[in-house]
């Protein structure tokens, strides 16, 4: 074998050896970089996974404030409401103490005249009593906004008034007028609390 043949052999095999080197050095950079991108996407998945979680804390906790401030304003809102059944129950026993409390002084100024109709001899003094007593009361109603509806020669209101029967007019302009009143009624205010029971012309 000739010198020459020998050398280009070497040759192919020195230029073999370099691409089968470089073949494995090119395989362990590709090896390398796909290692390198792995541990990148593992970190990247690691920190996705912590922000996970780290927001799934944060929404529980918010959650559980929700819940908290939820049942607190159940809690305040059942209190208002027993507190408020109870002012009201409370208020209606001691609505009418203020009224009562008024009318007993007309009360005693009866008993002091029901204590001297015994001993009383002028009649006239005793009606004057019983008037100043009367008046009393009816100034008491006033104060509190109960006021006499009028009858006397007024048109009949069904709105207003209650008709208990009805008799022929004395005369022509007394028809569809109230001709006499049973018994007085009486408005609170505006409201009418005891409808007039009377007598109307036709």
């Amino acid at each position: 074998m000739s010198r020459k043949k020998v050398t280009e052999e070497q040759k192919k095999a020195s230029e073999a050896q370099d691409a089968v080197e470089n073949k494995e050095e090119k395989k362990e950079e590709q090896v390398k970089e796909e290692a390198k991108v792995a541990a990148e996407t593992e970190d990247q998945c690691k920190e996705a996974k912590e922000d996970a979680e780290d927001e799934k804390t944060l929404l529980k906790r918010q959650l559980e404030d929700l819940n908290d401030k939820h049942l607190r304003l159940i809690a305040e809102y059942d209190n208002f409401r027993k507190r408020t059944l109870r002012e009201k129950m409370e208020l209606s026993k001691n609505a009418g103490e203020s009224i009562l409390l008024n009318v007993l002084p007309v009360i005693d100024d009866f008993d002091r005249a029901r204590g001297h109709l015994g001993e009383a001899s002028d009649l006239n003094a005793v009606k004057e009593g019983i008037d100043l007593i009367y008046n009393k009361f009816q100034e008491f109603l006033k104060q509190q906004g109960v006021s006499e509806i009028e009858t006397e020669e007024q048109e009949f209101d069904s709105e207003v008034h209650e008709a208990v029967t009805k008799i022929p007019a004395p005369s022509e302009e007394m028809k569809g007028k109230i001709i006499d009143c049973i018994q007085k009624g009486y408005k609170l205010n505006d409201k009418v609390i005891r409808y007039p029971k009377v007598v109307v012309g036709e």
